[in-house]
């Protein structure tokens, strides 16, 4: 028996997964209805310009009450609404009255200021979904209000389907502008299958599961666990291990390389911009900070007290 060099040669290791298991998190005021948070953490504050992943549901709303966030402010952000199902209606302070739909995006950006409602339909019997935000960065932060809606077509994949709403997946691009690089598609594996899809090395990538049993480059994740990859790969293998269908949330960028504050609905650089947003909203000194939201039957929410200790900034370790 001989072993010639190239015998010796090993395949490449699977990439390191970390994983992040999600927390639950009250949202919304005196309404509260309950979420799985598992971005931010305290070993990870970002995935790529990423900051912030709620996901909740199924919930039976005739048992819930569903979704009623009466009108509150956001600076340094955008915030990104994907549903599996049901219905979100949608006001915000710049004139916009939309509806969060199944596999389509809502993205608002805040820049300086926004303020904007969010509740469940009547029609609305189960509410399943996530709610995302994306940091601004510095020189965008102060940007105008906007907001884009996109209803992605949806992509065959051997063994799955994906449905790309920001960046570039599987051939396809969404036209939603954001002012980083940025990642996020709804991947459905059938039974069994394996995909891999080709990813941009400079991205870290997070694998949101939201039903199924799902293993990320040999890494086995549970519903509602938060995969996190580091940049380098050029592409994530993904196989579903159940008996029925699995879905789940890919969202990548470059690392975002700013120390961010982030506190109850503010992105800012500061305790001092935090501090100054607070008390814009609550004293209505400068009412054209975060302008008014139309049409929602309620008071807005008063925001909370600020800790007795100064805010820190925060990122990841590089």
């Amino acid at each position: 028996m001989s072993t010639t060099e190239t015998d010796l040669i090993e395949p490449p290791a699977a990439p390191r997964v970390e994983v992040l298991p999600p927390r639950d998190v009250p949202l919304g005021g005196p309404r509260a209805m309950t979420v799985r948070r598992t971005l931010p953490q305290r070993s990870r504050s970002l995935i790529g310009a990423w900051c912030f992943v709620d996901h909740y549901g199924p919930d039976d709303v005739a048992h819930t009450g569903g979704m009623d966030v009466a009108p509150h402010p956001h600076t340094g952000l955008q915030t990104v609404s994907w549903l599996f199902t049901g219905e979100i209606e949608h006001r915000d302070s710049l004139g916009v009255h939309a509806f969060v739909r199944p596999g389509e995006v809502n993205l608002m950006s805040s820049g300086h200021g926004i303020a904007h409602s969010e509740v469940s339909t009547p029609a609305t019997t189960t509410l399943h979904g996530v709610q995302l935000w994306v940091a601004l960065p510095e020189e965008h932060r102060h940007t105008g209000r906007n907001f884009h809606h996109h209803a992605p077509t949806p992509v065959a994949l051997a063994g799955g389907e994906a449905r790309v709403f920001l960046g570039t997946l599987a051939g396809d691009t969404s036209p939603v502008p954001t002012f980083t690089p940025l990642l996020g598609a709804e991947l459905t594996l059938r039974p069994h299958a394996t995909v891999t899809l080709a990813v941009d090395p400079a991205f870290e990538h997070g694998l949101l599961v939201d039903c199924g049993e799902v293993r990320l480059a040999d890494t086995p994740l549970h519903a509602a666990d938060l995969g996190y990859l580091a940049p380098g790969s050029t592409a994530i293998t993904l196989t579903n291990t159940g008996d029925t269908d699995a879905r789940t949330i890919l969202l990548g960028g470059t690392p975002f390389e700013e120390q961010i504050v982030m506190w109850w609905n503010f992105i800012g650089r500061s305790h001092e911009d935090i501090t100054r947003a607070r008390e814009e909203w609550m004293s209505s000194a400068n009412p054209d900070r975060f302008g008014e939201v139309q049409g929602y039957p309620g008071d807005r929410l008063p925001a909370p007290e600020l800790p007795g200790i100064p805010l820190k900034p925060r990122g990841n370790v590089r």
